[in-house]
């Protein structure tokens, strides 16, 4: 799995990179089959000179890309509202990967009609 994180206007500590990491884990274990994950911090100025903390991320699963993004006034309170996202976008994915689909029963005891 390749991971990027990177920063947009802003330094990305350490501290900010390993609580990306650790929000990450929650994700990844539910879903291994992640092959690609780009996180992109950024601090947006706004008309009303206020700063806006925004993290996206975009996660390259096998035959699937999810994007998720979240803005809020604390760059961690956006993390967390990201991993959340993100998490229900992965457990959606992989549900729909799994396959819950049985024959009925009448196929299965169906004479041939030869």
């Amino acid at each position: 799995m390749n991971l990027t994180i990177s920063g947009h206007h802003l330094e990305v500590t350490p501290s900010l990179r390993e609580y990306v990491l650790t929000k990450l884990d929650r994700v990844t274990r539910h879903f291994d089959q992640v092959v690609d994950i780009n996180v992109l911090l950024s601090v947006e100025k706004q008309k009303e000179k206020e700063k806006r903390q925004k993290a996206e991320v975009n996660v390259h699963v096998k035959g699937k890309d999810i994007f998720v993004e979240s803005a809020h006034e604390d760059l961690y309170a956006a993390i967390d509202e990201l991993m959340d996202k993100l998490n229900r976008q992965v457990c959606r994915h992989k549900d729909k990967v799994q396959d819950h689909h049985h024959a009925s029963a009448k196929r299965l005891d169906a004479p041939d009609l030869q």
